[in-house]
C-alpha cells in the first residue's frame, strides 16, 4: 500500500498533516505525533503582534482605554498569554526539527508583511522545511473593496516568495468574491500549496457582564463540505499543492478531501478532541479501506471525484444546489 503524497514540494509517507495547533508546543507530543504516523507537523503560529511589538508597548496599547469600555481589555490576551516570543519559538523549531525525521513547518499569523520578512528568514534559517502565512484578517472598513483585501494576500505572498528559499503555503479564508480567480492569483504569485480553509472564530456576546467574550468550539466532520467543494473546483487548475484543513476527523474524510483533489489532508480539532494516538487509528482505517476497494495507492484516487471531467463545473453546481434543496421530505 502506497500512502505517499507529494505536498508543496516535499515527499510525505502519507497525506495525514497534524496542523498548528497547542499540541505543537511540547516537544513530546510532536515527537508522539511523529510516531504515530503524522507525516509532517505545521507548528502553532508565531503573531504579527509578537513580532512588531515589544511587551512594553504591546501591553500599553492592548490595556489603553479599558477603563472606558468594560469590554475592551477583553479583546486581546496580554502578552504573557501569547505563545512563546519570536527568539523563543524559533528554538523551539530548531528543537523539533532536531528531534524528528519529518517536516517542520513554521506557521506565520498576522496581515501585514511588517516584520514577518526578517522572521520568515529566521524560520528558515532555524531548520523549517516550508512555511505557513496564515493572514487573518476581517475586512470591516467599508473604504476597503475585493481587489483592495486581495491585494494584501498577494503582496504578503510575494515579499515572503523573494527572501526564502523554503516553499511556502497560504492558509486561505473562504470569504472571497471569486475564490477561483484569487487561487489563480496566489498561484500565478508563486505559491507552493493553498490550505483551505482558515476557520475563523466567532465572538458571542455576555449579556450579563455586557461584554464580547470568545468562542472556541472544535470544528465537526460537516464543516469539511465547504473545502471539499472547493478543492474539487480548483484540481488541476493550479499549479500549487492543496491542504484541506476544517473537518477532517476521520478516514472517511480523508479520502473525501483526497478523492477531490487534496495532495493533504490537515488535522486538529479530532487530536485535540481524541488524542495524538488518533493520528494511528485513522492511518489504519484509511488502509484498511483502501485495501477493501482495491486501492493501491494515494495518487491512484487523488481528484478521482474531481470536477476535472465536468464540462459545465458551474451548470453541475447549480444542478446539484436545486437537488439538495429538493431532497428534503417534509413529514406530519
Amino acid at each position: 500500500m502506497d500512502l505517499t503524497t507529494t505536498y508543496m514540494g516535499l515527499t510525505l509517507k502519507n497525506p495525514l498533516v497534524p496542523s498548528a495547533s497547542p499540541l505543537s508546543k511540547d516537544i513530546g507530543t510532536i515527537k508522539a505525533m511523529e510516531d504515530a504516523g503524522a507525516s509532517a507537523i505545521v507548528m502553532y503560529s508565531l503573531f504579527e503582534e509578537q513580532i512588531t511589538h515589544d511587551q512594553k508597548a504591546l501591553d500599553h496599547f492592548l490595556t489603553a482605554g479599558a477603563e472606558s469600555f468594560a469590554e475592551a481589555i477583553s479583546y486581546f490576551p496580554v502578552q504573557t498569554d501569547y505563545n512563546l516570543g519570536p527568539d523563543e519559538y524559533l528554538e523551539h523549531i530548531h528543537i523539533a526539527k532536531a528531534a524528528t525525521d519529518i517536516p517542520i513547518i513554521g506557521s506565520l499569523n498576522g496581515v501585514s508583511a511588517g516584520g514577518w520578512i526578517d522572521y520568515a528568514r529566521k524560520i528558515e534559517q532555524a531548520g523549517a522545511d516550508g512555511l505557513e502565512l496564515n493572514v487573518y484578517y476581517i475586512p470591516t472598513d467599508g473604504k476597503y473593496d475585493a481587489a483592495a483585501i486581495e491585494n494584501i494576500y498577494l503582496e504578503d505572498l510575494k515579499l515572503i516568495k523573494s527572501s526564502i528559499k523554503i516553499p511556502v503555503a497560504m492558509k486561505l479564508s473562504p470569504f472571497f468574491s471569486s475564490m477561483s480567480s484569487m487561487a489563480a492569483k496566489l498561484d500565478a504569485a508563486g505559491a507552493d500549496a493553498l490550505v483551505m480553509f482558515n476557520r475563523f472564530y466567532q465572538p458571542d456576546f455576555d449579556l450579563d457582564k455586557l461584554e464580547v467574550v470568545p468562542s472556541l468550539n472544535l470544528s465537526t466532520s460537516a464543516e469539511g463540505r465547504l473545502p471539499l467543494r472547493w478543492i474539487a473546483i480548483l484540481y488541476s487548475h493550479i499549479k500549487a499543492s492543496m491542504a484541506a484543513t476544517t473537518g477532517v476527523h476521520t478516514h472517511i474524510d480523508m479520502l473525501k478531501m483526497l478523492m477531490a483533489g487534496a495532495d493533504v489532508t490537515m488535522m486538529c480539532s479530532a487530536l485535540l478532541h481524541h488524542g495524538v494516538p488518533h493520528i494511528r487509528k485513522t492511518l489504519a482505517d484509511l488502509e484498511a479501506w483502501m485495501t477493501e476497494h482495491e486501492y493501491e495507492s494515494v495518487k491512484q484516487m487523488k481528484g478521482s471525484m474531481s470536477q476535472r471531467n465536468v464540462a459545465e463545473p458551474a451548470a453541475f453546481e447549480r444542478a446539484n444546489y436545486m437537488k439538495a434543496l429538493q431532497s428534503w421530505k417534509i413529514t406530519v
